[in-house]
C-alpha cells in the first residue's frame, strides 16, 4: 500500500475505512473520516481502492491565475509544519509551492506568495514583533493582496491578532490561523485550519479574525474577532471561543462555504491604514488574595497597568494607597475582571468607588489580554491622560461590547 490508498480494518470487532496515511513504529497510519488518525497493525489492513485525496510530495505546482492573490505570513508555530510521509519527519513549510504540496486545495481557492518576517516559538513573541508583523501585513495589502493569512503558535495567537486589530484598518480580511495539533499527530488540525482559512480569506470580510476548529470534529471552523477571542483550552482542536460574543464567520468543511454573522465588519468598508505606535512599558498584573502591596513597586516605571480584579472588578484595600500613589506618577490603570463573562462596574462596592476616585479607569467587559494590547496601542498614540481614558473606553475594533451576553 501507497500513501492516499483507501483502505479498510477491524477495529474492537467493527470494520472501519479510511486513507492509508504511513507506517510507523510498526503500526499502520489510517485517518479516519472524522480527521482522527488510528494506528493498526499492518496484518489487519486492507486494500480497497485508490483516493486523490494525498498526492506524491514532488508534484509540480501550477497556480490558477484567476484567483484571488493571497499573502501567507508566517511567524512560525505547529501549523507551519506538515509531515513527509517519505521519512515519518516534521518538516517546515514556509514557501507557496511547499505550502500548496503540503495541501494541494489550496490551489484552488487562491494563488498566494509568502513572506516570513520572522520564526519564532508564540510564547517568545514581543510587542515590538507585533509592530513588524503589522507592518507586513500593511504593506501585502498596499501591494494588492485580497487577504492575508497569518500563521501562528497558538499559545499567544490571540494578542498577536488583538494587537495587529488595533495597530491596523483592512479593507480585507486578515486571519491568524494556528494548529493545536502537528501534521505527524493523530487528529491533525493544521490542514482543515488552513484551508478554511483560506477560504474566509477570499470571503466578504474587513477585519482581523483567528480561524479555528469550531468544534472537535472536522465539521466547521469558526472565525473570532481578534479582540474578543481567547484559547480555553490546552489542547483541544476547539480550543478558542468568542468570549461575550459570536463568531464573525464559519466555514463548513469540506464544502469551505463561508457564512458571515451580521456584526461583522465587510470588505473595503475601511481605507488601509497602519498606526504602528505601541508602548512596551506596561504590565498585565492579576490580584489575588492576600496579595502583598509591595508588588506594585515592580510596576512604578511602567507607563500602563491592566488589572484583572475579582468579580466587578475589586481588589484589596491594602493595595489602594499603592494603587493612587502609581497613578500620581503617571502610570495609567485599567481594572478588568477575572471572571470570563460581564463587566467591570465600580460603582456598587465601596472599594470600587475607591478605585474609581483614585483615577483607575474601567475597562468595561475587555477581556484583561486585549485590555493590556490595547492599552500598550493607547499610549503609543496620545500622552494626553483625558485622552487616554477616553480612548481606552471606547469601542474601537469590537473590543467592547454594547451588552453583555450574560449579566451587565
Amino acid at each position: 500500500m501507497i500513501t492516499g490508498d483507501l483502505v479498510k480494518c477491524s477495529l474492537s470487532g467493527e470494520i472501519i475505512e479510511g486513507v492509508y496515511i504511513t507506517e510507523r513504529d510498526g503500526m499502520a497510519v489510517i485517518k479516519l473520516g472524522s480527521g482522527y488518525n488510528i494506528g493498526i497493525p499492518p496484518s489487519q489492513v486492507e486494500y480497497i481502492g485508490k483516493s486523490e485525496q494525498i498526492p506524491i510530495a514532488e508534484t509540480t505546482v501550477i497556480q490558477n491565475q484567476a484567483l484571488p492573490e493571497l499573502a501567507i505570513i508566517s511567524t512560525g508555530g505547529t501549523i507551519a509544519s506538515s509531515v513527509d510521509y517519505r521519512t515519518g519527519a516534521v518538516t517546515s513549510r514556509s514557501n507557496a509551492d511547499e505550502i500548496i504540496r503540503a495541501i494541494p486545495r489550496l490551489a484552488t481557492i487562491g494563488r498566494f506568495r509568502t513572506r516570513q518576517p520572522f520564526t519564532i516559538l508564540s510564547e517568545n513573541m514581543k510587542p515590538s514583533m507585533w509592530v513588524d508583523l503589522a507592518r507586513t501585513i500593511h504593506d501585502e495589502i498596499e501591494e494588492g493582496a485580497a487577504g492575508v493569512i497569518v500563521t501562528h503558535g497558538t499559545d499567544t495567537m490571540a494578542y498577536s491578532a488583538s494587537a495587529v486589530s488595533f495597530m491596523l484598518d483592512t479593507p480585507v480580511p486578515v486571519i491568524f490561523v494556528g494548529s493545536q495539533r502537528s501534521a505527524d499527530r493523530p487528529s491533525s488540525d493544521n490542514a482543515m485550519n488552513a484551508l478554511c482559512s483560506a477560504a474566509v480569506a477570499s470571503a466578504d470580510l474587513g477585519e482581523v479574525g483567528v480561524c479555528m476548529h469550531g468544534t472537535v470534529n472536522d465539521d466547521y471552523c469558526a472565525v473570532h474577532r481578534a479582540t474578543r477571542v481567547r484559547k480555553m483550552h490546552t489542547s483541544r482542536r476547539d480550543a478558542f471561543q468568542s468570549i461575550g460574543a459570536s463568531p464573525i464567520a464559519t466555514i463548513s468543511y469540506p464544502e469551505l462555504e463561508v457564512s458571515t454573522g451580521a456584526d461583522a465588519i465587510r470588505r473595503s468598508s475601511r481605507e488601509l491604514a497602519l498606526f504602528d505606535r505601541m508602548e512596551e512599558r506596561c504590565g498585565l498584573l492579576s490580584f489575588y488574595p492576600g496579595m502583598d502591596p509591595a508588588i506594585l513597586e515592580s510596576y512604578s516605571s511602567y507607563r500602563g497597568l491592566v488589572i484583572a480584579g475579582t468579580g466587578l472588578g475589586h481588589i484589596s484595600t491594602m493595595l489602594m494607597d499603592g494603587i493612587r500613589e502609581c497613578i500620581s506618577n503617571g502610570t495609567t490603570i485599567i481594572m478588568t475582571s477575572q471572571c470570563i463573562h460581564g463587566r467591570v462596574c465600580d460603582r456598587v462596592y465601596d472599594t470600587g468607588r475607591d478605585l474609581l476616585a483614585a483615577g483607575v479607569i474601567e475597562g468595561e467587559d475587555m477581556l484583561p489580554e486585549t485590555a493590556l494590547v490595547k492599552l500598550m496601542w493607547v499610549l503609543g498614540q496620545t500622552d494626553d491622560r483625558e485622552e487616554i481614558s477616553r480612548m481606552m473606553k471606547e469601542n474601537l475594533k469590537g473590543e467592547i461590547q454594547r451588552r453583555s451576553a450574560y449579566g451587565l
